[in-house]
């Protein structure tokens, strides 16, 4: 059983049905079932994935992310003064974009197993709280 975070991303390729991403990603969501994983993200993702529908003033799309985010399986992790302190420490010593940082903040003091990112800046970043940061095409699923 482990902790896996999920980058903003990845819920907005899911949410999309992504051609090229969405059949990865469910079959990660398959596998983390199986191995009674806990999916993780943060109130920041929560967010970043509405801006988007905000955006298009789709009220359904908003519902369905509101929806989305309050299922139990998915565990949201707050922006508290701990993750802030982590935020700031992985900025100033790995010079990341507020937004990657903030992500990393939130699941290193969730201590996540695994975040799982898109990003190929992030891939391989060492953060005290993670074990591995990896791409979605790992084969640890």
């Amino acid at each position: 059983m482990s902790r896996v975070y999920w980058d903003s991303m990845l819920f907005i390729y899911w949410i999309e049905d992504h051609p090229k991403y969405a059949p990865r990603l469910a079959r990660i969501l398959e596998k983390m079932r199986e191995r009674d994983d806990t999916l993780c993200t943060s109130t920041f993702t929560v967010g970043e994935v509405l801006s988007g529908a905000y955006k298009r003033n789709d009220s359904i799309l908003v519902a369905r992310i509101r929806e989305l985010f309050a299922d139990p399986e998915i565990e949201t992790m707050p922006f508290t003064t701990a993750t802030a302190d982590t935020y700031a420490s992985i900025r100033a010593r790995l010079g990341l974009s507020p937004a990657d940082a903030i992500h990393l903040a939130s699941a290193a003091e969730a201590s996540t197993d695994v975040f799982l990112t898109n990003d190929n800046a992030l891939v391989g970043k060492r953060v005290p709280g993670i074990q591995f940061v990896a791409k979605i095409d790992t084969d640890l699923f």
